[in-house]
């Protein structure tokens, strides 16, 4: 589990440290405090040094390019879309570090810089004294340096040419699963697969009581190919088994959150919004559940919100210490992040102070 993370120059964040990670961690703040990058961050240090990853953040951004519109044509533009956004201020000479304290694997630290490589064409000499030197189009890599204490260090590169974006990868341990979950999309048929490998386990019955809290009537969960891909199907009593999409979508919030739990056993848990799709009434027992999936598989989850009924419920539904309250804050003076105790959320939530 980790237990500390500190940022620098990724995105909003010029600095930041959060010394205190607890099981279930729920940050809040206005918006543009940082809380996604925040979420982004703990992604790419998770997948040491992955270059995959960085391309990953952009999607979960929503900024990969939509059917029917064209991807960035030059290198140039590739930079300026996908990875300048990256660096704080826009300053990729400010390299980005991320690091954890985690509790087996000790320190975990990711480096991105930039590096730009001159190339050079020598001909082969033609007897006439001279040798000209041609100089062709470099290449702009975006460069992932990941360490553990082994203090092995494995390096990646992410390499922008003419042609489109080449993935050097070097071989490394990856220290923990990683789950992210976004407000802004979902994959049926990963959502079939991960019920699938679940179901495998003997632990289905973790899925179908979670769904149980908005819908008392079903009887049963199963992943099915009966429409030509994989679906989860629910039996509600009805002459055949219904698409849960068509349920609601808290239904399919509930089994994307139960589900990202379980494929990432021993490892992290990203949730963006997570009150999203949930009715204020049934958070206290959704937090139940996802306290439930969170021990039984040894997972950590970092989820974010606006809603103060969702952090009351979280606070109220939890024991003492099961979770941690982090505000992230933005100022002139940059960013911070302030953890409260739960005795502090307690009195927080009595007297009805701000600390979304």
């Amino acid at each position: 589990m980790l237990e500390s993370l500190h940022i620098r120059n990724f995105r909003i964040f010029g600095e930041i440290e959060i010394s205190r990670l607890g099981r279930i961690n729920l940050f809040t703040g206005r918006n543009n405090s940082g809380k996604t990058t925040l979420l982004e961050a703990l992604f790419l240090l998770s997948g040491a040094g992955a270059p995959q990853m960085a391309l990953n953040t952009n999607v979960i951004r929503g900024m990969e390019p939509a059917a029917g519109f064209p991807a960035p044509q030059s290198p140039e533009a590739v930079w300026e879309t996908l990875w300048k956004p990256f660096f704080s201020e826009f300053n990729m000479e400010k390299h980005i570090e991320i690091s954890a304290f985690h509790a087996s694997s000790g320190t975990l630290s990711l480096k991105v810089a930039p590096e730009r490589t001159e190339v050079m064409e020598l001909p082969l000499g033609n007897g006439a004294g001279e040798t000209s030197v041609a100089r062709l189009p470099g290449e702009r890599s975006l460069v992932l340096s990941f360490s553990d204490r082994s203090a092995k260090e494995a390096e990646s590169r992410l390499k922008v040419t003419g042609q489109g974006i080449r993935i050097e990868q070097s071989d490394a341990r990856v220290p923990f699963p990683a789950v992210f979950l976004s407000s802004r999309i979902g994959n049926l048929h990963e959502d079939a697969m991960r019920l699938g490998q679940l179901r495998k386990r003997k632990q289905g019955d973790l899925l179908l009581k979670a769904l149980q809290v908005i819908e008392p009537r079903l009887r049963s969960v199963e992943d099915n190919s009966a429409s030509g891909a994989p679906m989860i199907w629910g039996d509600v009593g009805f002459p055949e088994l219904a698409p849960l999409a068509t349920m609601g979508e808290g239904m399919t919030r509930i089994a994307r959150l139960v589900l990202a739990i379980s494929s990432a056993p021993g490892g992290i848990v990203l949730v963006d919004e997570i009150e999203n799709g949930l009715h204020h009434s049934v958070q206290s027992r959704i937090w139940e559940v996802v306290d439930e999936a969170a021990r039984q598989l040894d997972a950590q989850v970092f989820a974010t919100t606006h809603s103060f009924e969702c952090l009351e419920a979280a606070h109220r539904s939890l024991d003492g210490g099961a979770i941690l309250l982090h505000r992230l804050e933005t100022d002139g003076s940059g960013c911070r992040c302030t953890t409260y105790e739960p005795e502090e959320t307690d009195a927080a939530i009595h007297h009805d102070l701000e600390v979304r």
